[in-house]
């Protein structure tokens, strides 16, 4: 056993397959179908889906449904098997050599725990790196593994047992070498409604809501590029400092246009902030020499008005 301590690289990471597991019964949500289930206003699968988008391959293990992005789909036989009988149906249609086996129901998984995952994979000589939740317990279902040890383990309990059907997933991961990362958040799981609701609570807290909201709706109008927030919060502020109120969203609207007309990408966003800001800066100066040359009273000379030469 190894523990490990993320760095924080945010460096490409390796070609990887991943894996989503999104066949479960959801008896504790009444059988709802918990990877449809809505937090921040997406599917829990999508949410995982976003997180490993730059998989090679994704395979998702469960029933076909409508997705965020194209994934190719595998089931178990039969269906409702277990988590390893899952496993053993979507590792058949991976062939990187590392894979990223997620479970469907984590709200909080973003991409760059993946990568760490990966990273800290690259880093090790063990079999796999998983998560670790605040309690200390491992969750094998946020984790990184070499393909070759989950394919020699798997085939090792069939011969064993004859079938992977209803067998624990730890009898696999017993046998496995595998390096722990503990990330509390990220491995949080929705297993009861309690769960969901928390989820969704922390996501509309004061210091999450504008993230997971920006992302939500990037990934609703198919729009993947990352800004500046700060930049376009300051343009909402000066607009409707210097303007008025509603000029706030409508030129913020504008500068997304522009942007788009100048061919996007962040630096495009930022030149057009940039220009509007300065827009809004110049009204309000006028206005303030407006309202000093109003307050001169009808007595002061021309050389008190703003366009005075």
């Amino acid at each position: 056993m190894t523990s490990y301590e993320p760095s924080g690289d945010r460096g490409a990471p390796p070609a990887y397959d991943a894996l989503v597991l999104a066949g479960g019964a959801a008896r504790r949500l009444g059988g709802a179908d918990k990877p449809g289930v809505r937090v921040g206003g997406r599917a829990l699968l999508d949410r995982v889906l976003t997180a490993c988008a730059d998989a090679r391959r994704t395979v998702v293990v469960g029933e076909a449904r409508p997705t965020a992005r194209p994934v190719l789909w595998a089931r178990e036989d039969p269906p409702g098997g277990g988590p390893l009988a899952a496993l053993g149906a979507g590792l058949h249609h991976t062939t990187a050599e590392r894979l990223v086996v997620l479970s469907a129901d984590l709200p909080f998984l973003g991409a760059v725990t993946v990568r760490r995952l990966l990273t800290a994979l690259g880093a090790s000589h063990t079999d796999g790196v998983l998560l670790t939740d605040a309690d200390g317990r491992d969750q094998p279902l946020v984790a990184a593994y070499r393909t070759q040890a989950l394919r020699r383990g798997l085939t090792a309990l069939t011969t064993e047992h004859g079938k992977l059907t209803g067998l624990p997933l730890r009898r696999l991961t017993a046998a496995l070498d595998l390096t722990r990362v503990p990330d509390p958040v990220a491995s949080f799981d929705c297993d009861t409604w309690d769960d969901i609701a928390a989820a969704r609570a922390r996501i509309r807290e004061h210091g999450h809501v504008l993230d997971e909201w920006i992302s939500t709706a990037k990934d609703e109008l198919g729009i993947d590029l990352d800004v500046d927030t700060g930049v376009l919060l300051d343009l909402a502020r000066d607009a409707a400092h210097s303007v008025a109120r509603p000029a706030a969203p409508l030129t913020t609207f504008l500068v997304g246009y522009a942007a788009a007309q100048a061919g996007g990408g962040p630096e495009a966003v930022t030149e057009a902030a940039r220009k509007a800001a300065a827009l809004a800066l110049r009204w309000a100066d006028e206005a303030d020499a407006a309202d000093k040359a109003d307050g001169a009273g009808p007595g002061a000379g021309p050389g008190t008005r703003p366009d005075a030469g």
